[in-house]
């Protein structure tokens, strides 16, 4: 399949972990702009030391900011046959910017009720000393390591369900766009990882 793929879907989906299937049965390179934006501050280009400035001023990086970082990664040459977008656009102007610029050919959006999230997310534990994310329900640490792990400072409920509303009021009205444009795949993502990822992969084979 020739053209871009975008993957979205709530905080807490885990769009991390179906995002390497996706470039394993695709071959596209995944392009978060997160990723591009510490690459282009550390090495300085003209558009990171833009973006460094919004970023050091506690600013949002301006959408022709992002677009202009992406614009340089489709010129690069493993990214010919066109990448993975994880976690861009977020809104319906960013997607309008997108289509300027690439052929997004496929969407593949990971649907999550609000409820699990806030589960997923705010059950989460890790230990400081090995980086080890458990969980209190579905991955229970072992007993000797319970009262070592810490809750990280995001993981609680009210910055979860304050990105929710988020995601809500700018994210997901692009599904709607995209569906209207006849290239959305909406994905059940309340399953296990593995019964997730044969979904998406059940949706990568149909495009």
């Amino acid at each position: 399949m020739t053209g871009s793929i975008v993957l979205f879907g709530p905080p807490g989906a885990g769009k991390g972990t179906q995002a390497e299937i996706i470039v394993e049965m695709t071959g596209k390179p995944q392009v978060s702009t997160g990723d591009m934006l510490r690459s282009a501050v550390s090495q300085g280009t003209e558009l990171g030391l833009e973006a460094k400035g919004y970023m050091e001023s506690g600013q949002l990086v301006p959408d022709q900011v992002i677009i202009g970082l992406i614009e340089d990664r489709l010129g690069d040459s493993d990214a010919s046959g066109g990448v993975l977008f994880d976690g861009f656009p977020r809104t319906i102007p960013q997607a309008e910017a997108l289509s300027k610029i690439t052929d997004v050919s496929a969407v593949i959006s990971i649907e999550v009720p609000d409820e699990d999230i806030v589960n997923r997310i705010v059950g989460r534990r890790m230990d400081p000393e090995t980086g080890e994310i458990y969980h209190v329900s579905f991955k229970p640490p072992p007993p000797e390591l319970a009262s070592r792990l810490i809750q990280r400072k995001d993981d609680n409920e009210d910055t979860v369900r304050n990105r929710l509303a988020a995601y809500h009021e700018q994210t997901k009205p692009l599904g709607v766009w995209y569906s209207n444009r006849g290239i959305l795949s909406a994905v059940d993502g309340t399953g296990t990882i593995q019964e997730v990822s044969q979904s998406v992969a059940n949706a990568v084979r149909s495009l």
